[in-house]
């Protein structure tokens, strides 16, 4: 019998006096989450070199979820795990939040630890956040962490000072710390303690997003010197921007950046495989669900290192490289171990699947994008997917998006470059059951399907905000860096009660976002119908 039922049954049996003071038989979750991880660079995806037993571990006593896709950059694929909402109707698919911005996921919406928060759990976040950072409703503490500690930022190094545009990115709980140490291993403390001080008749949530293995690549000496003598032999990635990185690499005579890559790749392991020690000194393995997985496919490009081959591309593409990532679930209570699932799995469905595994109740009020594959996943059984699945990148080169849009037969993958005066777009069409890998175009000899996809495409692209997040390289000219980014949210005291209005009159709002059309949506969460040339919300 299952742990959790039989945990539940015992518990009923002793009696409703004993029943009420028995401990929550819950599960607990934890999320790892990796940045840039190649979908090759695994032990169990054929790595032999670059050593990940702790993430083997997680798929060789859990499941492997053999078609998880994230999308092709980062603040994108956070958004989506924590809302179970695409992205493009949250403003935040086209490019990733950088410092310099001042928006984030819409305070409106519901986030996942909210809904285990609500129902009794204890949550933490132990890692990088990149969802926003300018107000105080953006911060995790007001999503519901009980418990924060790490970094608002992306790339703020693995050595101390932890930094993001020189300015001090490390905090708990709002108010800034000293960190020491190997940043990956330091978070692997920080979560070793939080797990082991916790109340442990409570369950908990526990978030550990690493900034590993994202560039700029470093590592402790010892990993170092122990992949110094790997030889970068990956093959062409066929992806157009990451193989001319490789040539420019090879032209300017600089080294590759696969060696520290896999340094950095293994720290991040050995930190996973200590919290899974801790779990299990804790005695709470058996009733706690791990989940590991990557933002999008492996940074292949010359400064990057991961490996993603066989798939197409990498990081930014929306080939499969860039958005087919390793993903792997634990949870012995339920999950029978060595198994995979080989059903579309995306990181919207994450917030649906895990508070049903849970028994957690969510607490939304918009609708999710996300399905609940929890039964499916149990059960090895397999979910068809006849709708398209969409994702987009604008990263790294403003005005140049990769689209994509996909099901259990077709995938259409566009390149779409932008110029002041012109418009150049380029089609892919690949049929995914036998072309798993997208070698074969076969947009000329489907047309019909390249139109019905493309206008689908069209179609999910007007739900974005038309103030969303655009890719930006640089910040406005002479923007400045606080010198402490713990300083940098505007406290909620000293912001308005609601959501800015805007420049249009409320009258005005419904006909000027009709008039947009397909520029984008001045009304949030709108799903637009066609009227009169126009999009109407529904």
């Amino acid at each position: 019998m299952l742990l959790r039922t039989a945990l539940l049954a015992s518990f009923l049996a002793l009696g409703p006096a004993t029943a009420l003071a028995a401990p929550d038989a819950r599960p607990n979750v934890v999320i790892f989450l990796a940045d840039d991880l190649g979908w090759s660079d695994v032990g169990f995806h054929g790595e032999e070199v670059i050593e990940t037993p702790a993430i083997d571990r997680i798929a060789a006593e859990g499941v492997e979820l053999h078609r998880f896709y994230s999308t092709p950059i980062c603040s994108p694929t956070r958004a989506a795990l924590m809302t179970g909402r695409d992205p493009m109707r949250l403003g935040v698919a086209y490019g990733v939040i950088m410092p310099w911005m001042t928006n984030g996921v819409h305070p409106s919406e519901h986030f996942m630890p909210q809904s285990f928060q609500a129902a009794g759990y204890q949550t933490a976040m132990v890692g990088k956040w990149h969802l926003g950072h300018a107000q105080q409703t953006y911060h995790p503490n007001e999503r519901g962490f009980d418990h924060f500690y790490g970094h608002l930022h992306t790339e703020v190094g693995y050595f101390p000072p932890f930094a993001a545009q020189n300015g001090r990115d490390f905090q708990s709980n709002g108010t800034s710390i000293e960190g020491e140490g190997y940043e990956t291993f330091v978070l692997a403390d920080e979560a070793e303690r939080w797990i082991k001080a916790r109340d442990a008749s409570r369950p908990f949530f526990l978030y550990m997003p690493f900034i590993a293995p994202h560039t700029p690549l470093e590592a402790p000496d010892d990993l170092l010197a122990k992949y110094a003598d790997m030889e970068d032999d990956r093959e062409d990635t066929r992806s157009p921007q990451t193989e001319q990185s490789r040539l420019m690499r090879r032209l300017l005579l600089q080294p590759s950046a696969r060696p520290v890559y896999a340094a950095v790749v293994d720290a991040m392991d050995r930190a996973i495989g200590r919290v899974l020690d801790t779990l299990d000194a804790e005695g709470i393995a058996e009733n706690t669900i791990v989940l590991v997985f990557s933002d999008n496919g492996g940074a292949a490009y010359a400064t990057g290192g991961a490996d993603n081959v066989p798939l197409r591309g990498g990081k930014g593409d929306t080939f499969e490289g860039g958005i087919r990532v390793v993903a792997a679930l634990r949870y012995p209570a339920e999950i029978q171990p060595g198994t995979r699932f080989d059903s579309i799995m995306s990181a919207m469905d994450l917030f649906p699947t895990l508070t049903a595994a849970a028994g957690v109740p969510r607490g939304n009020h918009f609708d999710l994008d996300g399905r609940n594959l929890w039964n499916a996943i149990r059960e090895q059984r397999h979910v068809p997917r006849e709708e398209y699945l969409f994702f987009a990148s604008e990263t790294p080169i403003s005005g140049y998006f990769n689209l994509t849009a996909f099901n259990d037969e077709w995938k259409l993958v566009q390149q779409v470059r932008t110029g002041l005066m012109s418009v150049q777009v380029t089609n892919n069409l690949f049929r995914t059951s036998e072309d798993p890998y997208e070698y074969v175009n076969l947009a000329q000899e489907h047309p019909e399907t390249v139109a019905e996809m493309a206008k689908a495409i069209h179609q999910w692209r007007q739900i974005h905000p038309i103030a969303g997040t655009r890719h930006q390289l640089v910040p406005p000219p002479g923007w400045r860096a606080p010198k402490d980014w713990a300083t940098y949210p505007i406290p909620l005291d000293l912001l308005q009660d609601a959501p800015a209005p805007g420049m249009p009159p409320p009258h005005a709002i419904r006909s000027l976002d009709w008039m947009h059309g397909e520029a984008g949506r001045l009304i949030y969460d709108c799903q637009p119908y066609e009227f009169l040339g126009g999009g109407f919300c529904k």
